[in-house]
């Protein structure tokens, strides 16, 4: 089954973090992925750019509006896709990447892939 962690955290704390503390969160982090790459689990991870470069394409009435859809204290910083046997699996890999790097939440959902792209 293959799951999207989304990656939830307040980006005002994470985008204030110096070039060393990013890398140092960055470098458990790769532990974390290394392990679930060996084994096949992991596929694309997206780290998204701040919520002030995004817009919004309010589909009512096609009004396009800076910034994030919701407004909430803990905005979608980035992604992964993984591809595991159950949610259990699926789990056990956010439990991991919270311990590399604590704070937030991490939402996952199951997804199909409708379209692979080119």
């Amino acid at each position: 089954m293959r799951y999207a962690i989304l990656c939830y955290n307040n980006e005002d704390a994470v985008f204030s973090w110096t070039k060393e503390e990013d890398d140092a969160v960055m470098g458990r982090l790769n532990v974390v992925h290394e392990k679930w790459e060996k084994a096949g689990k992991l596929k694309p991870s997206i780290r998204l750019l701040p919520t002030s470069a995004a817009v919004t394409l309010r589909k009512s009435d096609d009004t396009v509006l800076d910034g994030p859809y919701a407004e909430t204290k803990e905005q979608l910083l980035g992604f992964y896709i993984i591809d595991v046997e159950s949610l259990e699996e699926g789990l056990e890999f956010a439990r991991e990447l919270t311990k590399a790097n604590p704070g937030g939440a991490y939402e996952l959902r199951p997804i199909m892939i409708y379209n692979q792209g080119s």
